[in-house]
């Protein structure tokens, strides 16, 4: 028998294209950046339908937190930037072509819309509350008279956004896993799933938190739907998406894909809200809990999952 001896740097590191620098900071930006497009998406269609009054929680106090959401976003994506000091330059041009262009521009919309929303109703939570400058109340009395405007604005802003935090991720070619014209919609129904638990949570009326139960309920049957049908897609197309697919059917992300995403985050809580709907006395921050976490958990499920899909073996 002939001994030959192949000398190869396959598995030097590196030496395959690898994604190996996103960690903690991009999966927590996606989350909040759906949970803030949720709860502003919600805010806006309310008071374009005139139903401010049935919703107060949903219009004026959860926006607050699609502020909040945001900023803690934006730090966290900051924080993944390798340039910190350049971040501006997304800003000197607009690049349709590019997912990371649309989503720096549509930020710049969003987020100041998010705080001018939260200033308009800041006063129903804090009656007493003084602006100090003159200018500040007029700002807001002229908003307030374009008030469906914004709403309108912030409506099809929110709900770019959401989808934009999945397709942040399918243009990257080179992951099987993201390469799906499925994770937009599946990001953005997440959002929205986020948003409608948030509500939930932090309502105290009782018309308004069934609205919402009923709303996530619709939200988490597209979900579990998207869900089945990208992996349907997966296992009907080339060998690379099979083993995509594979990663949760059977390989190392299956028991935290289905457990805490599907399981945790989508049928249990669907489930106690049904029960919650039929008049079963449901303590109802359990459901909403198990929604956020469901969401924080599809994200960073995906985020790794897809850094450990290739094209090269």
């Amino acid at each position: 028998m002939r001994e030959e001896i192949i000398v190869s740097g396959r598995n030097n590191p590196l030496i395959d294209p690898l994604l190996h620098v996103w960690h903690w900071e991009i999966p927590v930006y996606l989350f909040l950046g759906g949970l803030a497009a949720g709860l502003m998406f919600f805010a806006a269609l309310y008071t374009i339908r005139n139903r401010e009054n049935n919703y107060k929680v949903a219009v004026q106090i959860a926006p607050m937190f699609a502020s909040i959401a945001l900023i803690l976003g934006l730090g966290a994506l900051f924080l993944d930037l390798h340039h910190k000091l350049y971040f501006w330059r997304l800003y000197t041009t607009i690049r349709l072509a590019s997912p990371m262009s649309w989503g720096a521009w549509i930020l710049m919309i969003v987020t100041p819309i998010s705080f001018i929303w939260s200033a308009l109703h800041i006063k129903s939570i804090f009656p007493n509350w003084d602006w100090k400058f003159e200018v500040i109340e007029e700002l807001l009395e002229f908003f307030t008279k374009y008030k469906k405007v914004l709403a309108w604005i912030m409506l099809i802003s929110s709900a770019i956004l959401g989808i934009y935090t999945g397709i942040l991720l399918s243009a990257f070619n080179a992951r099987p896993l993201w390469n799906t014209s499925i994770m937009g919609p599946l990001f953005l129904a997440s959002g929205l799933s986020a948003g409608t638990a948030m509500v939930i949570w932090i309502s105290k009326n009782h018309d308004e938190r069934k609205r919402f139960a009923q709303l996530d309920l619709m939200i988490i049957g597209i979900e579990l739907f998207l869900i089945i049908h990208m992996f349907m897609g997966f296992l009907a197309s080339t060998q690379v998406q099979i083993d995509a697919a594979n990663l949760f059917l059977g390989g190392e992300y299956t028991a935290s894909f289905w457990i805490f995403v599907v399981i945790l985050g989508m049928i249990v809580p669907a489930i106690l809200e049904g029960l919650e709907l039929k008049g079963y006395k449901i303590p109802i921050v359990i459901p909403a809990i198990l929604v956020l976490f469901g969401s924080v958990m599809l994200r960073i499920i995906i985020s790794y999952a897809g850094q450990a899909s290739r094209w090269l073996y």
